[in-house]
């Protein structure tokens, strides 16, 4: 069985954690597989959005911790690094419906993540200080979504915490009920999945590119950005659209 289902609706992606006797724990093999059905999926023009899940009663619980107590587990940070930076640098968006809850590594996937989506009643925490850990891998990506200070706090106490202050913090962004969360995020990730790929891509690209410069050198990229999507046949169609009151047929979606 693999741990890694991949199906496809149309444009959408669903790339599903399927270990659920493990919890959807996060071991070397699972993480090569997320990482190279990323790339590919980024490659892919025909997809438009990944939607990320999990089997089971919970989304992710972390790292396995029999596979990092392996000799060559230190040797393996190169493919966690690539795992849990993915949302740097990726230019299409990718969805997350969390059922049962986050632990861990599982909340590094989520915070590289541009829209999560919890079920009623799931749970949280960076608990990698009770084993005797400090997450350093997940750090950047999870003070990135929810600032510095609340990251330092939860790695610090390893405390649980609901979808209530999860939305509060910003690694959640929408709580729906259980039934609804699968509807919910395939709804989600089919709207993302059809609107506008070019200006998505270069918004996601200017989201990334001006992260670390200042204000003057991201305000020159903001115009750059601006002016080329304004001369974008998709703007212009959009234009076109809104002016006759029908929904676009964006230019950027008319891939083989």
């Amino acid at each position: 069985m693999s741990q890694l289902m991949i199906s496809r609706e149309e444009r959408v992606l669903r790339m599903t954690l399927n270990n659920p006797e493990k919890r959807n724990a996060l071991d070397e093999k699972l993480c090569r597989d997320l990482v190279e059905a990323l790339r590919e999926a980024g490659r892919d023009r025909t997809v438009g959005c990944v939607l990320l899940d999990g089997s089971g009663q919970i989304f992710c619980s972390g790292m396995d911790l029999e596979d990092a107590l392996q000799p060559d587990a230190p040797e393996r940070m190169e493919i966690h690094e690539q795992l849990f930076t993915f949302g740097v640098h990726y230019h299409k968006p990718i969805v997350a419906a969390v059922q049962g809850g986050a632990l861990g590594g599982g909340i590094g996937l989520l915070a590289n993540c541009h829209v999560v989506l919890a079920a009623q009643g799931a749970n949280f925490g960076l608990t990698e200080i009770r084993v005797g850990l400090w997450p350093f891998v997940i750090h950047r990506a999870v003070a990135l979504a929810i600032g510095e200070r609340r990251t330092v706090e939860l790695s610090l106490t390893g405390r649980i915490f609901g979808t209530n202050e999860a939305q509060q913090y910003g690694l959640v962004h929408e709580v729906v009920p259980p039934f609804e969360l699968d509807d919910r995020a395939t709804n989600t990730a089919r709207m993302l999945a059809h609107a506008s790929q070019e200006t998505l891509r270069r918004g996601l690209d200017f989201v990334q590119k001006s992260r670390e410069m200042s204000w003057e050198t991201a305000g020159r990229l903001a115009a750059e950005f601006r002016a080329k999507t304004f001369r974008s046949a998709d703007f212009i169609e959009g234009v076109r659209a809104f002016r006759e009151k029908r929904k676009p047929v964006w230019p950027s979606l008319n891939v083989k």
